[in-house]
């Protein structure tokens, strides 16, 4: 989003298009994927997507309630997604206006540095609580949810975009 593109006016996003999203994402967590560890985190990618575009509606406590959801339904150590789910969202939340200003590569550099980050949080929690190392596979996870991010920020803008109406009047 350089200075000398232009930009289309956004929309005020629903509270509604927000929980449908995060729905959606812990509906593709539980999905059971043939390798666990190849497969994106979709619910970290949208909570980074709405911690950078909506700081003041999706915070910590988010982060935290999505992360003890996700370490439920996976049945994992409780704990382990929440901590690594409030760092990703501290992160995003203090870099969102520097994210916002690149487009999309340097969008998705950023993305991918978090939720590396994350992982290496959730992977830092297992390995304190005797868990082996599971492998440099762990890391492909955030690279195959970095390549998601365009579609994912079209896909959730979608709702906010206005239909471009053009003014006759308004000289070129």
């Amino acid at each position: 989003m350089g200075p000398d593109r232009p930009q289309a006016i956004l929309l005020p996003v629903r509270a509604s298009t927000i929980v449908a999203s995060f729905a959606g994402a812990l509906l593709l967590a539980f999905l059971p994927w043939p390798d666990l560890a190849l497969a994106p985190d979709f619910v970290a990618l949208t909570l980074a997507f709405w911690c950078v575009r909506q700081p003041r509606r999706v915070g910590l406590a988010t982060a935290w309630a999505l992360g003890l959801l996700v370490d439920a339904g996976n049945g994992v150590l409780l704990g382990q997604h929440a901590l690594a789910y409030s760092a990703l969202a501290f992160c995003a939340i203090a870099l969102s206006r520097r994210i916002l200003w690149f487009e999309n590569w340097g969008q998705m550099l950023h993305v991918l540095l978090l939720l590396e980050g994350a992982q290496l949080v959730s992977l830092g929690v297992r390995l304190a609580t005797g868990a082996e190392f599971p492998g440099w596979a762990l890391f492909a996870g955030p690279l195959a949810a970095t390549a998601l991010w365009p579609v994912v920020c079209w896909l959730l803008l979608m709702p906010q975009r206005r239909p471009i109406q053009i003014d006759e009047n308004r000289p070129i």
